[in-house]
C-alpha cells in the first residue's frame, strides 16, 4: 500500500473532481485493483482526455496489466493520442518514484486492446471468424463501396426500372444503416426519418435482403456488419463471458455518440458494469443522424445502479468566464440532462457579440472585417474559425475571402479516400487480398479500355468458375481493346495475390500497382500532378502498417480527410482561416469564434421543427458552437438571407426570427449590435437598383 501512495504525485495536475476520476476504485481482498461502474461527465473544455489517460494509467500503477484494459474510442487519433499520454504518465510516475530507468520498468505493448469500435470489432471477427462462417481474410467495405453494392443490387431486381423514381443508393444504404444502428424496424424508419420513401417498403425489404447475401457471398462487412456481427457473437452468452472474462476494465470516450448497437456490446462485456468506466457530456450529443443515442448517457446510472457512481468535470480550461455565462444559460434550458454548471479562472475577456447584420454581404462584410482586426493584433488566422449549421452557409462569405486574397481551409469537401484515383489503387489491393470482393473487382476491370459492365460481369464468373484463383484469368477471352493489357494485368493480379519474398516488404505492392495503374491514370483523369502525389503519399503512409490486410483495414476504418491530414497541415500559406461546420467542429478551439445565420430555420433548424427531442439536440448544437471558443464569441443573425433552389422560379429570400434559444435573459448576457451593409462606391457588391440589364441579348447582338 505504501508504494501505490508513493506513486500518487502523477495526479497531483489534476483538481480535486478529475482526481476522484482517476482514482475511482480499491483493492479487493486479493490485491486486485477493482472499480464499480462509472461514468464521467465531461463538460466543455473540462480536461476530459487527460482525465481519462490518468485514469488509464492510474490502474496499470496499480498493478492492472495493460493486456487486461479494453479502451474504446471513436477515432484512430483519439486512440493514438490516448496511448501517447499514458505511456508518458506512467513512464513518468515509476521514473519519479523508483529512481530506476522507466523504460525497463513499463510492461511492453501500451494498451494493446486500444483502438476505435469498429477496429476492434475487426480484431474479434478474425479471431472468431470461423464461429460466425467468415473467412478470416473477409473484406471490409468502406461507404462508397457499399453503396456501389446497393446500386448493383438494386439493377439486378429491376427497382432502378420503376416507373416511379425508386430511392438512389446512398438513401438506400442510409435507410439499411439506420435501421442496424437505431435497432429500428424498417417501417418505423420509413415514417420517423423517410416518409417519402414509405410507399417502397416491401421492394427495400428485398433488396436489404439481397444486399446482405451479396455480402456474405464476397465475404465483405460493410461498416454497420463490423458492430452487427460483434453484437451477434456476444449474444451466445458462451462467448460474451469468455470476452468479457479478457478484460479486467472496459473504457470509452465520447460515450454520448454511441448508438445502441455499442451500449449492447458495452453491456454484453460487462453485464453488471464491473470494471466500466465511460466518458462523455450529455451536451455534446449531436450526432442523431448516426443513430447516436444520447439515452445510453442519461440512462447510465439506472443500467447500472446501484453501484453506479457519477462524478462531473466542471471546470472549464478553455474559455473565459464571459463566454461560458452564456453557454451555461442556453445549456441550463434543456430539459433532460445532467445539470452542469461550468466556470473557468479566466475572468478576462468581452461579453460574446450578437451581432444582427442587414443581410449575407453585411454577414461577410462583418466577418472578414473583424477576422483582419483581430489579425492586426497580433491573433493568427488559423486561431479564428467561421462555423455554421449547413456548408452552404459560408458560400457569400467564401467569394469576400477569396476577393480579399485570405487563405482558408474549408472542412467537409471530398474525403481523400473518396477521390476516384485514391479508390482505383485500393481496389486492386483489396482484391489482391479477398479475390469474392465483387465490388473492388468491377471497379478494377472497368479501369481497363474496352472492359464494360457486362464484360466485367463475365470475366468476374470465370474468376468464381476457377475457385477464384487469378491464374485462371489468363483463360479469360477479353475484349479487343482489352487484350493488349490482359498478360500483365493478369500477372500483376498474381503476384498481388502471392506472399511476398521474405526479404520483400510488402509495401513495394504499391509500387508495382502504381506502374501499372500510371497509364490508366493519365488516360482517365486530368489534373495529374495532383493525383500523382496523392499516390505517392498513400505509398509513403503504407509503410507504418506491418501487413497489406492492416494497411486496408484501418484505412477504411478510420479514413483520413484529406491529403492534408496524412502530412500535416494545409501547405495554403503561413497562415490560413478555418471554415467549418459545427459537426466537423466537435473536439475543437479557437481564440475567435463566429457563428453564422443564428436565427430559427438555422438553428434549430427547420428539418427539427414539431420533434421535442430534435430542439433539443439542436439546442446542444447551439451550445458545442459556443464551447469552441476561448476569448472572442460572434453569433451572427442575418435580417434577410438567400435560401437556394426552394422554388421553379429561382432563389428566394427569408427574413430570418430571432433563435427560440436566445432568449432574453441569455441576450442579456451579450454584447448587441447591428450591421447594414456598407455603401461603397468601389462597385464590389454591384449595383442597390432592382433595374435589368440584358447584357445576353446585347452579346448576341453583336454577332
Amino acid at each position: 500500500m505504501q508504494a501505490a501512495e508513493r506513486l500518487e504525485s502523477y495526479l497531483d495536475v489534476l483538481n480535486a473532481e478529475q482526481r476522484q476520476a482517476a482514482e475511482f476504485g480499491a483493492r479487493d481482498a486479493t490485491n486486485q485493483f477493482r472499480a464499480g461502474p462509472l461514468l464521467v461527465i465531461a463538460g466543455a473544455g473540462t480536461g476530459k482526455t487527460m482525465t481519462l489517460a490518468h485514469r488509464v494509467a492510474h490502474l496499470i500503477v496499480a498493478g492492472v496489466s495493460p493486456e487486461r484494459i479494453l479502451l474504446l474510442t471513436f477515432t484512430r487519433r483519439a486512440a493514438q493520442e490516448m496511448i501517447r499520454r499514458v505511456d508518458a504518465i506512467v513512464r513518468q510516475a515509476i521514473a519519479t518514484n523508483s529512481g530506476r530507468n522507466a523504460m525497463t520498468a513499463l510492461p511492453a505493448g501500451v494498451l494493446p486492446w486500444s483502438g476505435t469500435f469498429h477496429a476492434v470489432a475487426n480484431r474479434m471477427l478474425r479471431r472468431y471468424a470461423n464461429n460466425l462462417g467468415l473467412d478470416p481474410g473477409f473484406s471490409i467495405l468502406d461507404r462508397g463501396d457499399a453503396a456501389d453494392i446497393i446500386d448493383v443490387t438494386r439493377h439486378d431486381l429491376g427497382l432502378s426500372k420503376k416507373s416511379r423514381r425508386f430511392p438512389k443508393k446512398d438513401i438506400c444504404l442510409a435507410i439499411y444503416s439506420r435501421c442496424v444502428n437505431a435497432q429500428q424496424a424498417l417501417p418505423d424508419v420509413l415514417q420517423e426519418n423517410y416518409p417519402w420513401c414509405a410507399d417502397w417498403e416491401a421492394e427495400l425489404r428485398e433488396l436489404f435482403r439481397a444486399y446482405v447475401a451479396r455480402k456474405q457471398h464476397s465475404q465483405a462487412l460493410d461498416y454497420d456488419d463490423l458492430l452487427l456481427y460483434w453484437s451477434h457473437l456476444l449474444a451466445e452468452q458462451e462467448f460474451a463471458t469468455e470476452i468479457g472474462s479478457w478484460f479486467d476494465h472496459v473504457l470509452v470516450d465520447e460515450y454520448q455518440d454511441t448508438n445502441l448497437v455499442q451500449a449492447g456490446i458495452l453491456r454484453a462485456l460487462k453485464p453488471e458494469g464491473d470494471g466500466v468506466t465511460v466518458v462523455g457530456d450529455d451536451a455534446q450529443s449531436i450526432y442523431s443522424f448516426r443513430a447516436a443515442e444520447v439515452e445510453n448517457i442519461l440512462g447510465f446510472p439506472e443500467q447500472y445502479e446501484p453501484n453506479a457512481r457519477v462524478i462531473s468535470l466542471r471546470q472549464n480550461y478553455r474559455s473565459t468566464q464571459a463566454i461560458l455565462d452564456t453557454a451555461n444559460l442556453l445549456i441550463a434550458e434543456s430539459e433532460r440532462q445532467y445539470q452542469k454548471n461550468l466556470f473557468s479562472t479566466r475572468k478576462d475577456g468581452a461579453k460574446p457579440q450578437y451581432v444582427t447584420v442587414e443581410d449575407s454581404y453585411a454577414k461577410a462584410e462583418y466577418v472578414v472585417e473583424s477576422i483582419l482586426d483581430n489579425r492586426e493584433m497580433g491573433m493568427r488566422l488559423m486561431d479564428q474559425a467561421v462555423l455554421f449549421r449547413g456548408s452552404h452557409h459560408s458560400d457569400r462569405l467564401e467569394l469576400e475571402l477569396v476577393r480579399r486574397n485570405i487563405p482558408y481551409v474549408k472542412y467537409g469537401g471530398l474525403k481523400f479516400l473518396e477521390a476516384g484515383h485514391v479508390k482505383d489503387v485500393l481496389s486492386l489491393l483489396k482484391w489482391a487480398e479477398n479475390p469474392k470482393n465483387e465490388i473492388a473487382a468491377f471497379r478494377v476491370l472497368k479501369l481497363l479500355p474496352g472492359m464494360g459492365p457486362s464484360t466485367a460481369a463475365r470475366c468476374f464468373e470465370h474468376l468464381a468458375v476457377g475457385h477464384y484463383q487469378f491464374s485462371s484469368l489468363r483463360e479469360f477471352r477479353p475484349p479487343a481493346a482489352t487484350l493488349v493489357d490482359w498478360a500483365a494485368f493478369c500477372t500483376l493480379l498474381q503476384t498481388l495475390s502471392a506472399e511476398p519474398a521474405a526479404n520483400e516488404a510488402w509495401q513495394s505492392q504499391l509500387g508495382q500497382v502504381r506502374r501499372w495503374y500510371q497509364p490508366h491514370l493519365e488516360r482517365i483523369y486530368d489534373g495529374l500532378e495532383t493525383r500523382e502525389a496523392d499516390l505517392e503519399q498513400l505509398e509513403q503512409i503504407s509503410g507504418r502498417y506491418p501487413t497489406r490486410e492492416r494497411f486496408l483495414t484501418e484505412l477504411t476504418l478510420d479514413p483520413p480527410s484529406a491529403a492534408g491530414d496524412l502530412a500535416g497541415d494545409p501547405l495554403l500559406d503561413e497562415d490560413y482561416l478555418v471554415l467549418s461546420t459545427v459537426h466537423s467542429a466537435k473536439g475543437q478551439e479557437w481564440d475567435a469564434v463566429y457563428l453564422l445565420n443564428v436565427s430559427d430555420g438555422n438553428f434549430p433548424s427547420e428539418f427539427a421543427t414539431g420533434k421535442p427531442h430534435m430542439i433539443e439536440e439542436e439546442r446542444r448544437l447551439l451550445y458545442v458552437a459556443m464551447t469552441r471558443a476561448k476569448q472572442a464569441l460572434s453569433l451572427i443573425a442575418p435580417l434577410k438571407y438567400h435560401v437556394t433552389q426552394q422554388r421553379k422560379d429561382g432563389d428566394k429570400h427569408v427574413y430570418g426570427a430571432r433563435s427560440r434559444f436566445l432568449t432574453d435573459r441569455l441576450l442579456a448576457s451579450m454584447q448587441r449590435s447591428y450591421r447594414g451593409r456598407a455603401e461603397n462606391t468601389s462597385g464590389r457588391q454591384g449595383p442597390r437598383s432592382d433595374k435589368r440589364v440584358d447584357v445576353a441579348a446585347r452579346m448576341r447582338e453583336m454577332w
